[in-house]
């Protein structure tokens, strides 16, 4: 059987984030011939709003390739510029929309999505911080044949990554990156010799993930400490897990759930400072109780509790 030859198979590569960055940078050392990346526009970031280059297009200037930044797919330029590019394959990872069926239909081998989650669970835009959210224990990073859904085409294969229970979204998303791109890599040169059989989803199981809506971030201390915690290690990056304490917003971005046998606390509300000595800052919630590891008053710097935990006092609400 003739092997084949990464080289010969042109590829245009669709992504914007570090997630795809790093799918990109294994193609590219598999030595496939990623003829052009298709990524969203460059955007303002940070309190400056400095207009910043995605991560896929600042690895194409630096490895040749040809970056293409369209508003929209939807256009006669879009069909144009990925057509004349005559890929043999289309591969995308967190491009950040839907393709169209005039896309879709260019590539001879068709178009495959490496997707953050172990599909039909978590079809959507937010699959990795919602997995964290809800509680998983188990994640993963599905390849599939795209279609005109939202990650609702076939499933080529598939990768479990778990999901250890103090990790962050900016953590477990490295995590799945360096397991996708590993098994698209692995299982390309099978699929390209069309000896890859594909398995439709049960759109019964499906689950969908909407985009995170900044208020979800707001969190109360009458909830269960892992339920906060989940919020806090899920949003850490954006927009942040927060309270409001007196009328102020305390943002919380790294704790750990604690036991805590003190006999004392059951006399303290929800939200009562019940340790501040050294880098314990612990705090007692609806359902067990929080150490705060980072947190930031509003109008204030990122502090670590071993740099502020002796401004609290038990009993005080927080």
């Amino acid at each position: 059987m003739k092997l084949i030859n990464p080289s010969d198979i042109r590829i245009v590569f669709m992504g914007t984030p570090e997630f795809a960055s790093v799918c990109l940078s294994h193609l590219i050392s598999a030595g496939y011939n990623v003829v052009m990346t298709v990524c969203q526009p460059d955007k303002p970031v940070g309190r400056k709003h400095i207009l910043t280059s995605p991560p896929v297009k600042i690895l194409s200037e630096e490895t040749g390739i040809d970056c293409y930044q369209p508003s929209s797919l939807r256009g006669d330029d879009a069909l144009r510029t990925i057509t004349e590019s005559a890929p043999d394959l289309i591969v995308t990872a967190a491009y950040g929309k839907i393709l169209p069926q005039n896309i879709l239909d260019i590539p001879r081998l068709g178009c495959i999505n490496c997707h953050g989650s172990l599909l039909p669970r978590r079809r959507g835009a937010a699959p990795v911080q919602r997995a964290i959210l809800e509680g998983d224990d188990v994640t993963g990073v599905t390849i599939m044949k795209m279609d005109a859904g939202m990650d609702t085409g076939d499933i080529l294969c598939s990768v479990e990554v778990p999901i250890s229970p103090n990790v962050h979204t900016p953590e477990l998303m490295s995590e799945l990156a360096k397991a996708g791109s590993e098994l698209l890599i692995e299982m390309l040169p099978d699929y390209i010799e069309g000896n890859v059989t594909s398995v439709k989803q049960d759109s019964g199981k499906a689950s969908v993930c909407p985009p995170i809506d900044p208020s979800e971030g707001m969190f109360s201390w009458n909830e269960d400490a892992v339920a906060i915690h989940n919020r806090v290690r899920a949003l850490s990056s954006w927009p942040g897990a927060c309270t409001m304490v007196d009328g102020k917003k305390i943002k919380i971005y790294d704790s750990e759930v604690v036991s805590f046998d003190d006999c004392d606390t059951e006399q303290y509300l929800p939200g009562t400072v019940v340790k501040a000595q050294k880098s314990d800052l612990i705090v007692k919630c609806g359902k067990g109780y929080l150490k705060l590891n980072i947190i930031q008053n509003e109008g204030g710097k990122r502090l670590s509790a071993a740099d502020c935990a002796h401004n609290y006092k038990i009993g005080q609400s927080l």
